[in-house]
């Protein structure tokens, strides 16, 4: 080969090797996207997926509070961070404008998370900031709609299992928020299991009496449950009882969902007579 054209081989094949680069990333970013947006089958179970993956972060969350922090427990705090943060970095990937992706309150809940796990080993009541990974199993709303339109149970279900999820959150979260406050200050909680305690106690207006707040902080957290979390609580379950929409298949245009005490069909005026119980 001749000396000359020894530099023009080179280019050539840091042309092509950089080509190569440049489309393997392509590929896997447009896979990405399919997973984290597509709606054919593979795409939906990974969905699926993170959904128990959260549950699964949650369980354990929960769980790990009622023992001494171990080497087995921040070894599993790493490991669920490295999750995490994957996670993070490929929806982070696949965002169409990464301004729009910051300013996104579920963005910084992540990144909440991820630090609060790195830090377990530092602090020990900041690491259960991690809770707060509640508030993403809201996105299960999307696997549950990508579910619905594959299985007819969970099409019928849908509002049912819909409400449950804002329940089982809203129940979880108010739960952090307790355990976050109380422990180290009051005695009589030490985990999450009593934080819970008290909050479904409190939620439900039962009262047993058995867990108070004696500090004025956890007075004013429990005065702000009262007044604002018992209504959202009552909602929340009136909702699993008594979904806000019937569903009754209109004749004309198969309109499903309608209020419960319609007589007209929103969609196309036809007159309904849906079955009532009289509530």
């Amino acid at each position: 080969m001749s000396r000359n054209l020894f530099p023009y081989y080179e280019q050539n094949k840091q042309r092509n090797g950089h080509r190569e680069i440049q489309m393997a990333a392509a590929h896997w970013k447009n896979r990405l996207l399919h997973l984290y947006t597509g709606t054919s089958a593979d795409a939906t179970y990974f969905r699926f997926g993170l959904v128990v993956f959260d549950l699964a972060t949650l369980l354990f969350f929960v769980v790990s509070s009622l023992f001494d922090p171990g080497i087995y427990i921040y070894a599993i705090d790493y490991l669920i961070a490295l999750v995490l943060a994957c996670d993070f970095f490929a929806r982070l990937s696949i965002a169409d404008n990464s301004k729009f992706f910051w300013r996104k309150l579920e963005t910084w809940l992540d990144v909440t998370v991820i630090l609060s796990l790195l830090a377990s080993m530092v602090t020990d009541n900041l690491s259960f900031l991690r809770i707060i990974r509640t508030l993403r199993l809201l996105r299960s709303h999307r696997v549950l709609r990508d579910l619905s339109e594959r299985y007819p149970w969970f099409r019928r279900q849908q509002e049912i299992l819909g409400s449950v999820l804002n329940l089982v959150v809203f129940i979880f979260f108010i739960s952090s928020c307790v355990y976050v406050v109380e422990k180290g200050v009051n005695d009589k909680i030490n985990n999450y299991m009593d934080a819970l305690y008290f909050t479904v106690t409190t939620l439900t207006t039962t009262g047993f009496g058995d867990i108070t707040m004696t500090d004025t902080v956890g007075r004013g957290l429990a005065i702000v449950i009262m007044i604002i979390g018992v209504g959202l609580f009552l909602r929340l379950v009136q909702t699993i009882f008594h979904p806000p929409k019937v569903r009754f298949p209109c004749p004309d245009c198969g309109l499903i969902n309608h209020d419960q005490d319609a007589v007209h069909c929103k969609h196309c005026g036809r007159v309904l007579n849906i079955p009532s119980d009289g509530y």
